[in-house]
């Protein structure tokens, strides 16, 4: 299996797991978006929380140049963890949420 297949594969794994955790409260679902051709991948919270609509990013991932950036990590254990913990190495991982500057004081890809 090819460098590309593998990450897709982890990260669509990931991702599903993810999309089947319940919600404790409110009327909130998870909704994962692949887009397997552009490399992006997105999973959404939408519903309803307290007569208030909630729509948003939860976690969004790109592969981009052989490398997989993390653009949003709305988790509590980290997407990075998990990716790692799926035999991804750090240095393929870029954490894309964080500034150019501090991603270098990290463990993780630059760019």
């Amino acid at each position: 299996m090819d460098t590309l297949d593998n990450y897709r594969q982890i990260i669509e794994r990931i991702l599903m797991e993810y999309a089947q955790l319940p919600y404790a409260y409110g009327q909130l679902e998870r909704q994962l978006i692949i887009d397997r051709n552009a490399n992006h991948y997105v999973l959404l919270t939408l519903g309803w929380e307290n007569k208030q609509r909630a729509h948003g990013c939860l976690v969004h991932i790109d592969i981009i140049d052989d490398k997989i950036w993390i653009q949003r990590d709305g988790t509590e254990d980290g997407i990075a963890n998990e990716l790692v913990n799926n035999g991804i190495s750090k240095s393929q991982i870029v954490l894309g949420f964080q500034p150019s500057d501090v991603r270098k004081h990290t463990d993780f890809a630059v760019a």
